[in-house]
């Protein structure tokens, strides 16, 4: 016999006690629901006299963005040593990507300890922790321009396009893997060119229409949150009204950077909460992907803004990046996914980070990745724990990190197949700093270079023949 209602929810009798075979939780120890509340930002000399209603406008975090040195000296004055403030001058000057920075960013950097500060890491450069780019790099790793058939649109999946809408962003990202074309040219790169011209964007409308079978399409840059709102309708209500598209993408790093766009700019969110229930009406799908990197750029300004979002019925994912100093430990990253899921966010992917010109410092090794994965996997619901993948050089797309096909953990050489995608092999490759002394030198020979990847291609290829032969034997 069912239980009354009314006793539903109550306490059970002495005799029916509950047995707990887990030991109680102190709730001070959920460490994911702690987040950073108040006016943080007042730390900062420039913002000591800004009021909550000001640092809050979206328009005024724009404004007041960093965007050299100078601009970073007044803000943090003497938060920091001349000494730290020279390094970053010297940074500026080595950067590949343009450098801009919300006031809300910097205010969540520990000025205490700035060279450890993992969201320094992520933003700021200083020229004393730069190394070596890796001598495999190039610019455009993931040759998203060899598999763009029109400028700003990559088609190398069957079924799903990458469409670059404009090459502007919130805050500028060091590790940026577009920093071929992301923000101003540097003394470091000249950018091509991926302006937000509706002629541009005619060309791109055109070929998805002309390929049927392309039936997903993130709409990126840049960063769809430096559309204006109409903009997010003309894109959004375009794709819609094409029968082969079924799900849309918009990618944004904003919500981690500058959350009270989603509180203060009411018009950009009712447009992209317009296409949204008109994609649910045609039967077809309109997420938000975000990229957030680190527990601390949680905070209670992001779960308001992101709850605005969910009540909205807005679907949020998040794509994180595996960096040196910054994730790649257990317990980061563990909480970084328990957080994401306190904020109704989707952990869906952690890139083992690009092969980026400037950046070396920020690259792991794909051993670093695999022991993370193991360790966050069953610390929280399947759907709530990211999937680690590298994005392999020469655009084999993303590949699950565990699969690859032969990795050599001395010379830090994994290579990779995409049968799927494109013929041959993809190789990843280990900071060189973080390898043997002996496999450094080897490093520094373009012949013994060669040896080394001839060696992991063979390896690679000796591994699927018996992968094969032990499949036809099955």
């Amino acid at each position: 016999m069912d239980a009354p209602l009314s006793t539903i929810g109550r306490a059970p009798a002495a005799a029916d006690e509950i047995r707990h075979l887990k030991p109680r939780v102190d709730p001070s120890t959920l460490l994911h629901r702690q987040l950073l509340d108040g006016h943080f930002w007042t730390k900062i000399p420039a913002y000591r006299e800004v009021d909550e209603a000001t640092f809050l406008d979206h328009a005024w975090q724009a404004k007041n963005s960093i965007t050299n040195p100078t601009k970073l000296l007044a803000a943090v004055q003497d938060l920091v040593p001349q000494s730290f403030y020279d390094d970053v001058v010297a940074g500026f000057a080595r950067a590949p990507m343009s450098i801009r920075v919300s006031p809300y960013l910097l205010s969540l950097i520990d000025w205490a300890d700035p060279y450890n500060d993992p969201l320094r890491r992520q933003f700021v450069p200083v020229a004393s922790r730069l190394l070596p780019d890796h001598p495999k790099l190039t610019l455009d790793s993931l040759h998203e321009q060899a598999d763009a058939p029109v400028p700003g649109l990559t088609h190398r999946y069957p079924d799903k396009a990458l469409f670059l809408t404009l090459d502007t962003c919130p805050v500028y990202c060091r590790f940026c893997t577009r920093s071929y074309a992301v923000g101003v040219d540097t003394g470091e790169v000249e950018k091509v060119s991926l302006k937000a011209t509706e002629d541009r964007w005619l060309r791109a409308f055109q070929y998805i229409r002309e390929r049927p079978e392309i039936e997903d399409i993130v709409v990126s840059g840049g960063d769809s949150y430096q559309l204006k709102a109409r903009q997010i309708s003309l894109i959004g209500n375009t794709l819609l009204e094409m029968p082969n598209v079924r799900r849309i993408r918009f990618a944004t790093k904003g919500p981690a950077v500058m959350p009270m766009k989603l509180i203060t700019d009411v018009e950009w969110v009712d447009a992209l909460t317009s296409v949204v229930e008109r994609g649910r009406k045609l039967h077809k799908e309109v997420v938000l992907h975000t990229h957030f990197n680190h527990p601390n750029e949680i905070t209670a300004i992001t779960k308001r803004a992101l709850d605005g979002i969910f009540e909205r019925g807005i679907i949020v994912r998040n794509q994180s990046v595996l960096q040196r100093g910054v994730n790649d430990t257990i317990e980061t990253m563990q909480l970084l996914v328990k957080r994401l899921g306190h904020c109704q966010v989707h952990p869906y992917y952690v890139y083992v980070h690009d092969l980026v010109k400037g950046v070396e410092d920020l690259r792991t090794t794909l051993q670093t990745a695999l022991d993370i994965e193991k360790a966050v996997r069953g610390t929280t619901a399947g759907f709530h724990t990211p999937t680690f993948v590298v994005d392999a050089p020469g655009g084999g797309g993303k590949r699950v990190a565990h699969s690859f096909e032969h990795y050599d953990r001395d010379s830090g050489i994994s290579v990779f197949s995409a049968p799927s995608v494109k013929p041959g092999f993809f190789l990843y490759f280990d900071p060189v700093d973080t390898l043997a002394p002996e496999i450094q030198e080897r490093w520094q020979s373009g012949e013994q270079q060669q040896k080394m990847i001839d060696d992991a291609v063979s390896a690679a290829q000796r591994a699927l023949v018996d992968s094969s032969r032990a499949s036809s034997v099955r």
